[in-house]
């Protein structure tokens, strides 16, 4: 399919076009489809080929201006495919979302670092309220480019809660693959690396960088947890099926 670049904007934060479930795959023929558009000021011209900022990975306008799509496909979390025209495809399907508010076109890789202390009924996870839509979730960010993963699962935790485990590796890496974000469209998606660190005993963390606070919650139950959070702008509905992994694993 081919999507040319446009003037006519969406909020970031904008639902998109609606897709009923039998036209979301990529193979079903959809001659009508007509995303939106929900590129932010800064990833449109003139001001992308100014002054880029440091979470901006990929320069290129368009997708079809960039050339090693065949090697992002082979490092990529979820495999994807990209159309004759250049334009990466969602490995979801269609989202009804088009452009991108992520640093990349295709693949955005993330680390998420799932940090628990405590066992049984004392246990205890440690999360972070970020800056930006203000709900509790796991500490993380995207892998830099030349970074691995684990990597950066040990910088982000550092970076956003002050929590020190470089000198250690994960128990386990718990998933590997799509997640629901917010910012996800047709061609510009996130997938995660998380990785399970279990402590004896909770440790300070202080909240820095994209994160406004960090705490230690209760967790034995996501339910509870999202209840417990529900007054404080609640728990970040695309880390569930990480959480739920976790709680598989330790019980």
């Amino acid at each position: 399919m081919n999507h040319a670049l446009t003037d006519h904007y969406a909020p970031v934060d904008h639902p998109g076009t609606d897709v009923p479930d039998h036209l979301r795959n990529w193979n079903i023929p959809w001659p009508g489809y007509l995303p939106v558009d929900i590129t932010p000021p800064e990833l449109r011209l003139p001001a992308l080929v100014g002054t880029v900022e440091n979470w901006i990975t990929d320069t290129a306008a368009s997708p079809d201006q960039i050339t090693d799509w065949a090697q992002r496909r082979q490092n990529a979390v979820v495999p994807f495919q990209v159309s004759a025209q250049g334009w990466p495809l969602n490995p979801t399907g269609r989202t009804g979302r088009w452009g991108r508010n992520l640093g990349s076109w295709g693949e955005n890789a993330a680390a998420d670092p799932v940090v628990v202390a405590g066992v049984g009924a004392q246990r205890h996870l440690l999360l972070i309220q970020r800056g930006d839509i203000g709900v509790w979730a796991l500490p993380g960010g995207m892998v830099d480019p030349g970074e691995t993963a684990p990597a950066a699962v040990v910088r982000e935790l550092a970076e956003e809660t002050g929590v020190d485990l470089s000198s250690r590796a994960p128990d386990t890496i718990l998933r590997r693959g799509y997640v629901a974000d917010w910012r996800n469209t047709d061609c510009a998606w996130v997938a995660s690396t998380a990785a399970l660190y279990e402590l004896a005993d909770i440790v300070p963390a202080t909240a820095a960088d994209d994160a406004v606070a960090a705490r230690w919650v209760p967790f034995t139950d996501i339910d509870q947890l999202d209840a417990d959070l529900a007054d404080e702008g609640g728990l970040y509905a695309a880390h569930r099926p990480i959480l739920a992994a976790a709680l598989d694993h330790l019980n």
